[in-house]
């Protein structure tokens, strides 16, 4: 079983504060689950390799700063924006799906958390009004589906590394997929910065919006 000790080793300078939250996770998401199935049964042994630490490869590649606003596209349980969510505590998630009893146990899990920076609702990303920084999504569909889904929900101005935009997560060859997004992207492999054979193929695919 992959402990939580793969989310430490990565990302070493965690406060006492995640370190607890990351810790808390498991049983969090076990009970839950038991539940409400949001994580394959047969993956829970894998829970903080395929989940957690996959949600965090995007912390690989942007540093989110103080006061930005992510949006969550087709969160499911709440990956990637939960284990964001503890990584930077002064950033703000909102996390959509159009099924509610996913949001359910998203709500559940903020709670036992004490997550003050998540913000969870049943809807789908046309209806919200806001504005964002980034928009993060775990591969909810192919990428020239989901860009007009979100593409009038940034902000102008951006304060970060990157200028505002998509970061997917996502895996295997994207070649044909993203030949028809004209938008400049960049194709970010998480083996680069994660040694386990889960991340062979993983990729975070940004698209500055």
């Amino acid at each position: 079983m992959v402990t939580v000790d793969i989310i430490f080793k990565y990302f070493p300078n965690l406060t006492e504060d995640q370190k607890q939250k990351f810790t808390a996770l498991y049983d969090v998401y076990k009970e839950w689950n038991d539940q409400i199935n949001v994580v394959s049964r047969k993956d829970f042994d894998s829970f903080y390799e395929k989940h957690v630490l996959h949600s965090l490869g995007i912390a690989e590649v942007i540093q989110f700063q103080a006061g930005t606003d992510v949006l969550d596209v087709g969160t499911g349980g709440g990956f990637p924006g939960i284990p964001l969510a503890i990584m930077y505590p002064e950033t703000d998630f909102y996390l959509v799906d159009s099924i509610g009893k996913k949001i359910k146990v998203v709500n559940g899990v903020k709670e036992s958390l004490g997550l003050e920076n998540v913000f969870a609702g049943q809807k789908r990303a046309e209806e919200l009004k806001q504005k964002f920084d980034f928009v993060v999504s775990r591969a909810v569909t192919q990428m020239p589906k989901f860009i007009p889904w979100v593409q009038d929900k940034f902000k102008k101005k951006g304060q970060n590394g990157y200028p505002n935009g998509i970061l997917y997560l996502k895996g295997g060859d994207l070649k044909d997929e993203l030949k028809s997004v004209t938008r400049y992207k960049e194709i970010i492999e998480l083996s680069d910065f994660f040694k386990e054979e889960f991340f062979e193929t993983k990729k975070v695919v940004y698209v500055k919006m």
